[in-house]
């Protein structure tokens, strides 16, 4: 989902200022000022979500059991994950592979156990309070870098926008976008993805106006956030941006993210309705990064990411709850074994730390 760079970490993956968004919906996303011990780390407040991963090779221990949910299952799956007190969830892709994973003409629609996934989803973040942003891709070729500009699947990517409002807009949790064709900030953004989610962000925005729009870019690390960035950030019709933390993909380390996010906290401050939210990876590889399965992570590490970013994020998001976590016992259980580790690792530092979070 991206302008694509070979090595990016996901393989592919990825109105106006709204200066209400911490009032729409995002309170949780104000700074905390307050040096209480409780209040020096974030809890992980959603994750991206899939029905199956792009990469067959990192998605092993998930997309076969995801592949056969029951629509009764997607929906245990999203109550799990609010459970925790996540309250967002980014699906990646409602097409992949030139299959859609809804009916519409733009592709065949992908044969999956549950007849309508997207829908059943919805319906169960509604019941619990979760937050979905639609992700709006990939209709083209996602290995592509040229996918952006191509005009055929712009018009299939404009048509898609379209037909998901009309289905499924009227969900109390359809609450926002997710534009997953991640940019590489290399220094600042491209020209081209700023055209490509102002075009995205300006048909979204005609046809549900509330909606929130996200993007969550790579190359963190080399980000430049000087007045040129600033510039960009206000000509950038998004109001959330969630970077890569990109520790999972071994491009970074917990020490050295706090430098970049510090310096991107400053460049927010100039432009505040732009949110300043992090994408933080969860997982490792099993072997070589992008050719190997993606395991959970020690919580030993995830700590020291949460510690690492939260003074300077507004919202830490994680790829991702599915295949790195589960609860134990769990009736939609999706991926390794060690993900019942890192869920008990997780609540039991959550409850410590941020009693009242969890709901179950």
């Amino acid at each position: 989902m991206k302008i694509m760079n070979p090595i990016s970490r996901r393989t592919f993956l990825k109105s106006s200022a709204i200066g209400a968004l911490t009032a729409a919906g995002c309170s949780e996303g104000n700074r905390e000022n307050s040096s209480s011990p409780q209040q020096l780390t974030k809890p992980l407040k959603g994750s991206w979500f899939e029905f199956q991963h792009h990469n067959t090779a990192e998605g092993v221990y998930w997309n076969p059991q995801c592949q056969a949910f029951t629509c009764a299952q997607w929906e245990d799956k999203v109550a799990e994950i609010a459970g925790i007190g996540m309250e967002y969830l980014v699906l990646m892709a409602t097409a992949l592979y030139f299959e859609a994973y809804y009916k519409t003409n733009i592709f065949p629609q992908h044969v999956m156990e549950c007849d309508d996934p997207i829908e059943a989803v919805l319906s169960a973040a509604d019941r619990v309070g979760v937050k979905f942003f639609m992700g709006g891709g990939f209709y083209g070729d996602w290995m592509s870098p040229e996918i952006i500009t191509d005009p055929e699947a712009g018009k299939k990517r404009l048509q898609a926008i379209e037909e998901l409002t009309k289905l499924y807009g009227h969900h109390r949790s359809f609450y926002g976008w997710y534009w997953p064709n991640e940019a590489y900030i290399n220094k600042h953004f491209s020209e081209r993805f700023i055209d490509y989610v102002n075009e995205c962000s300006g048909l979204a925005r005609s046809l549900s106006p509330t909606t929130k729009t996200l993007i969550a870019p790579y190359g963190t690390r080399v980000a430049v956030p000087d007045d040129e960035y600033v510039r960009q950030l206000e000509r950038m019709d998004a109001d959330i941006i969630a970077y890569q933390d990109e520790v999972g993909v071994r491009k970074s380390t917990p020490d050295e993210t706090p430098a970049f996010y510090e310096g991107l906290r400053k460049a927010h401050d100039k432009v505040p309705h732009v949110a300043l939210w992090a994408d933080m990876e969860i997982f490792e590889f099993e072997g070589e990064v992008y050719r190997s399965a993606l395991l959970p992570a020690s919580f030993d590490r995830v700590e020291r990411q949460i510690k690492s970013i939260s003074p300077y994020v507004d919202t830490i998001l994680v790829y991702q709850y599915q295949g790195m976590m589960n609860k134990p016992n769990s009736d939609s259980f999706a991926g390794h074994p060690d993900s019942v580790k890192l869920y008990n690792d997780y609540t039991a530092w959550l409850i410590k730390n941020h009693p009242g979070v969890m709901k179950s």
